[in-house]
C-alpha cells in the first residue's frame, strides 16, 4: 500500500523533478503551490508507477492530484494504486485539479462519478507573447499606465532578485504593510503571511524572482516557476502608492523570464472581485478549468437495501440480530477461516465483543462499503457471501464462506453464483473477481464452476465473471 511523506521545505528538488516538465499549465502542479500553501492544503507525496502522487487534506476531505508522469511514468497504474489506497483505508477516492486534457480519461475510467469545474478555482492563462508586448487595441489601457508610472518614476527599473536581496525585501514588506487595505480579512491576511515566508525561498534556482525599483526601493515584487511551457506567476505584490507600476511589473517580468514559454499562469481569483476584475482587464487567452472528480461504486448508485435472492435451496438475505450468535461462529471458527484470507478479529482494531462483527457488516453497508448476505438453510444462518472492495472502474471481489458441518454439499456454490450474479445484474457491475489460495482445491473447485479463470500468482489463484 502507498505510504505518503508530508511535503517539506527539503522536498523541493524531488518535485521540481516532475514539475519542471510537466505541462498541466495549472498553478496546483508546482513546488511553490505546494510550499507556499503547505499548512492548508496538507500535501503528502509518495512515488508510484514511475509517477508523483499527492495526497492533499482540504477542508476535512482527502483530495489527490492528478499523478504526474517522469519520464517512465504509468498514469493510469498510479491511478489504480490511489485506488487500492482508498479501498484499503475506506478512503473515498478523489482526484482534484484535474486539467482539462486528463478529464476525457476519467470520464472513460469511472462509470459512475461526481464531476465539478467551479468558475472559481479556475486558472487565467495569458500567452507570453500577449504580456511581453502588450500590443493591439485591447491593451492600450495597460501602455497608457506603463507611461505614466515611467514619467512619474523615470528611474524606476526592474532587476531579477535574489537570496542576497534580503534587507531589501524586507523594507518592501514593511512598505507593503504601511498601504494594505485588507487587513481585516483574513484570508488576505494569511495569503500575505504565506507571500512572506516563500519570498524566504530566494536560494532555490527554479524560484524566480524580480523587482521592479524606485532608486533603491523596491515599488513592486513577483515570484514564479517555470513549468513545462508555462510561467507559473505564485506572487504578484505591488506597494498602491505607485500609479501604474502593476502593469508595469507585469510586462518587465514577462519580457525577462517569459521568453521562452507560451503560456504565463497567473493563478485563480478565489472569488474575489478585485482580483477578478484585474485579471480580467490583462486579457486571459482561457480560464484553465480544475475538473473535481469524485467516483462512487455501484452500491452507491444502485442498492438501498440489501435484497432478499432465492436459489434452489438456499436464501440470500441481510444480516439480523437473530443471526448474530451463529454469525459469531462463522467468524471465529479459525481452522475453517484460515483460507478466508482476511483475519476479522485483527480487523476489528479493539476487543472482540457479542455484536462486533454484526456491527461491522452493518456499517460497510450503510457507508457502500460492502453487502454482506447471510446464507440461510431453511431460515438458518449457515454462512455468508460478501461482496466488497469495489475499485470505481466497474469491478468487485465475492468471498463466500460455509460453516464446517455444511461443507460438501454444494452450498457455498450455490450461493456463491447466486450473489455474483446479482452483482452483475442487480448492482450492474462490470465484472466480479475472486481468488482463492492455492491449497484451498476445494475452493478452487467451487470458483471454476461458475467463474473463468483469471491469472495465478505464488500465492492465489484468479477467477473472474463478467455479464
Amino acid at each position: 500500500m502507498l505510504e505518503f511523506t508530508p511535503i517539506t521545505q527539503e522536498h523541493d528538488a524531488l518535485l521540481r523533478r516532475y514539475y519542471e516538465g510537466c505541462d498541466y499549465g495549472l498553478c496546483e502542479y508546482s513546488a511553490g503551490t505546494k510550499l507556499m500553501w503547505g499548512e492548508i492544503l496538507h500535501p503528502a507525496f509518495t512515488e508510484a508507477a514511475g509517477c508523483l502522487i499527492v495526497r492533499n487534506e482540504s477542508d476535512g476531505q482527502t483530495v489527490f492530484d492528478y499523478p504526474v508522469p517522469g519520464p517512465e511514468g504509468d498514469e493510469a497504474a498510479a491511478l489504480s494504486a490511489i485506488e487500492d489506497w482508498c479501498v484499503e483505508t475506506g478512503t473515498a477516492p478523489v482526484i482534484s485539479v484535474v486539467p482539462e486534457e486528463k478529464a476525457p480519461l476519467l470520464l472513460g475510467r469511472y462509470p459512475y462519478a461526481v464531476v465539478r469545474n467551479v468558475r472559481t478555482w479556475r486558472d487565467y492563462l495569458y500567452r507570453s507573447e500577449d504580456l511581453r508586448g502588450f500590443a493591439g487595441r485591447r491593451y492600450s489601457g495597460q501602455r497608457n499606465h506603463i507611461k505614466r508610472f515611467y514619467a512619474a518614476h523615470p528611474a524606476a527599473r526592474f532587476r531579477p532578485l535574489t537570496a542576497e536581496d534580503g534587507a531589501l525585501l524586507e523594507r518592501f514588506w514593511a512598505d507593503y504593510g504601511e498601504e494594505f487595505a485588507k487587513g481585516d480579512d483574513p484570508r488576505a491576511v494569511s495569503e500575505l503571511r504565506l507571500a512572506k515566508k516563500m519570498a524566504r525561498l530566494l536560494d532555490r534556482p527554479w524560484l524566480l524572482a524580480g523587482g521592479m525599483l524606485d532608486g533603491d526601493r523596491l515599488a513592486a515584487v513577483a515570484l514564479a516557476e517555470r513549468c513545462g511551457d508555462t510561467l507559473i506567476i505564485h506572487i504578484e505584490k505591488a506597494l498602491y502608492s505607485y500609479t501604474g507600476v502593476y502593469p508595469a511589473m507585469v510586462q518587465a517580468f514577462a519580457q525577462h523570464f517569459g521568453g521562452e514559454v507560451r503560456w504565463i499562469n497567473r493563478e485563480d481569483d478565489a472569488a474575489d472581485r478585485g482580483l477578478r476584475i484585474s485579471k480580467t482587464q490583462y486579457g486571459p487567452d482561457h480560464l484553465a478549468p480544475k475538473y473535481y472528480f469524485a467516483p462512487q461504486n455501484e452500491l452507491l448508485c444502485h442498492v438501498d437495501a440489501i435484497p432478499e435472492l432465492k436459489t434452489e435451496r438456499l436464501t440470500l438475505s441481510a444480516l439480523t440480530e437473530e443471526d448474530i450468535p451463529a454469525y459469531n461462529a462463522l467468524v471465529l471458527d479459525g481452522g475453517r477461516n484460515r483460507w478466508w484470507g482476511y483475519d476479522d478479529v485483527a480487523g476489528l482494531g479493539g476487543p472482540v465483543e457479542e455484536r462486533s462483527f454484526f456491527d461491522v457488516a452493518r456499517r460497510d453497508f450503510e457507508n457502500r462499503a460492502a453487502v454482506n448476505f447471510a446464507v440461510r438453510l431453511d431460515g438458518k444462518l449457515i454462512g455468508e457471501a460478501v461482496l466488497y472492495r469495489f475499485n470505481y472502474q466497474g469491478d468487485a471481489e465475492l468471498g463466500c464462506r460455509v460453516a464446517a458441518e455444511y461443507a460438501g454439499h454444494g452450498y457455498g456454490t450455490e450461493a456463491f453464483a447466486a450473489a455474483a450474479d446479482w452483482g452483475l445484474y442487480g448492482v450492474h457491475l462490470t465484472r466480479v473477481v475472486a481468488k482463492c489460495f492455492k491449497e484451498n482445491e476445494a475452493s478452487r473447485k467451487m470458483l471454476s464452476s461458475c467463474m473463468h479463470p483469471n491469472g495465478e500468482d505464488e500465492t492465489f489463484y484468479y477467477f473472474v465473471k463478467t455479464q
